[in-house]
């Protein structure tokens, strides 16, 4: 799954792949922003921990789970 997370006052946005569904990564989300003061904590399918200030997070685009095609399309 494919997710980007854009920071307030940042000229880039975070991106990275996670083996966690839509689903999950949306409650995650709607949790870090419903909570005052919060964080959305994300993990890559690396492991590695993405923690954000719920604050600071401007939007969240969550990608499709489909395989990237290689190659030419005819």
């Amino acid at each position: 799954m494919d997710i980007r997370i854009g920071i307030v006052n940042a000229p880039r946005e975070l991106s990275f792949e996670s083996d966690q569904t839509a689903a999950q990564i949306a409650d995650a989300v709607n949790g870090a922003l419903a909570e005052r003061g919060g964080s959305l904590q994300l993990r890559d399918d690396k492991g590695t921990m993405y923690v954000v200030p719920s604050a600071g997070i401007a939007y969240v685009e969550i990608g499709s789970d489909q395989a990237r095609r290689v190659g030419f399309v005819a």
